[in-house]
């Protein structure tokens, strides 16, 4: 009996053992199987299905006649049949760069025309009458047109037959117009404005003070002669049409550059003949034409100054002569190169 007894502890003692270990496989599976990202009912989409969930641009009923069912517009209908501006072609439907400009031609039949298209932007398959080739956006399977070979408008020998409608247009950036300023100080500012405001170039010409100590001058310090400073303009051009040269021989030839500290009836420091550089191309070139006139026989008195702070004058001597109707009294023109 007491051998049986240990016997059947024995077996008791296995089944609780067999037991355990059951019990931490069961433990182990549920582990790694929470580490798999996997939500049942949830299926991770293939890249088949990605891509048909992309978002694509809203089409007018007419767009989606030639993207979607493979329409034709009627020829010489399309917006961008005639369009010149520089710039890349995008598919309407995905916003996928197709086309450049540089690719566009004319090729006389009624739909925009291009030689050669941005490498895998364009899809060809068989079309389906068998005898054209479909041109397809690579990118969203967008309807665009239809390739041919061999006709010889260009060099290249092919033609994109695109309609206007499968197309989107990005303009070429046009980098903003590089502008420089001048300051010139000739007597009364209000005429040596008017004289620069007439040139072609110039962005602005802008009536004030400079030259001297004072912050923020007003109108009637600068008339006492006790700032330090000069009536003067602030001209802002754009050097790809109009020169600094040019510029500053307009300046000797609407004042006298031999009167100090006056310009005709108006006396005083503030009325000096001054040219203020900003930089040191001006400054060369501002002394280059003061020698010049000497050489000319003219006592030139206009100093070459570094620009300083430029305080803009009241609004009221802003535009004088343009406001007034009239003629500048002591700044008339005389051609002295």
């Amino acid at each position: 009996m007491r051998s049986g007894v240990n016997k059947s502890f024995v077996k008791i003692e296995g089944l609780i053992k067999v037991g355990i270990l059951l019990t931490h496989l069961v433990i182990l599976c549920a582990c790694t199987r929470n580490q798999i990202p996997y939500i049942s009912g949830s299926p991770r989409l293939t890249v088949q299905q990605e891509n048909t969930s992309m978002s694509y641009n809203k089409l007018s009923a007419d767009e989606e006649r030639v993207i979607v069912n493979k329409g034709t517009e009627p020829p010489f209908s399309g917006k961008y049949y005639l369009n010149k501006e520089k710039g890349s072609y995008l598919c309407r439907r995905c916003d996928a760069p197709l086309f450049r400009s540089s690719a566009k031609f004319d090729s006389g039949t009624g739909w925009p025309s291009f030689d050669d298209a941005i490498e895998g932007a364009v899809k060809q398959i068989s079309d389906a009458d068998g005898r054209r080739t479909e041109i397809l956006c690579a990118h969203c399977g967008a309807h665009l047109g239809h390739v041919f070979f061999s006709e010889g408008f260009t060099e290249k020998n092919v033609r994109h037959c695109v309609n206007s409608l499968s197309l989107a247009f990005l303009p070429e950036a046009v980098p903003a117009a590089k502008t420089e300023k001048a300051i010139f100080a000739g007597g009364c500012f209000w005429g040596v404005e008017y004289h620069f405001g007439k040139i072609k170039g110039v962005l602005s010409a802008k009536s004030g003070y400079t030259g001297g100590l004072t912050d923020n001058p007003t109108y009637r310090q600068v008339c006492t002669g006790n700032t330090g400073h000069a009536e003067a303009i602030e001209v802002e051009f754009d050097p790809a049409q109009v020169s600094y040269e040019t510029l500053a021989k307009l300046f000797f030839e609407i004042h006298d550059p031999t009167q100090l500290n006056r310009q005709g009836p108006d006396i005083g420091t503030q009325y000096r003949s001054a040219l203020f550089y900003t930089t040191e191309e001006q400054k060369t070139v501002a002394e280059k034409l003061i020698a010049l006139l000497k050489t000319r026989g003219f006592n030139v008195v206009t100093s070459v100054e570094k620009a300083g702070t430029f305080w803009p004058a009241e609004d009221y001597h802003q535009d004088y002569y343009q406001k007034n109707g009239h003629q500048p009294y002591c700044h008339i023109y005389q051609k002295r190169f």
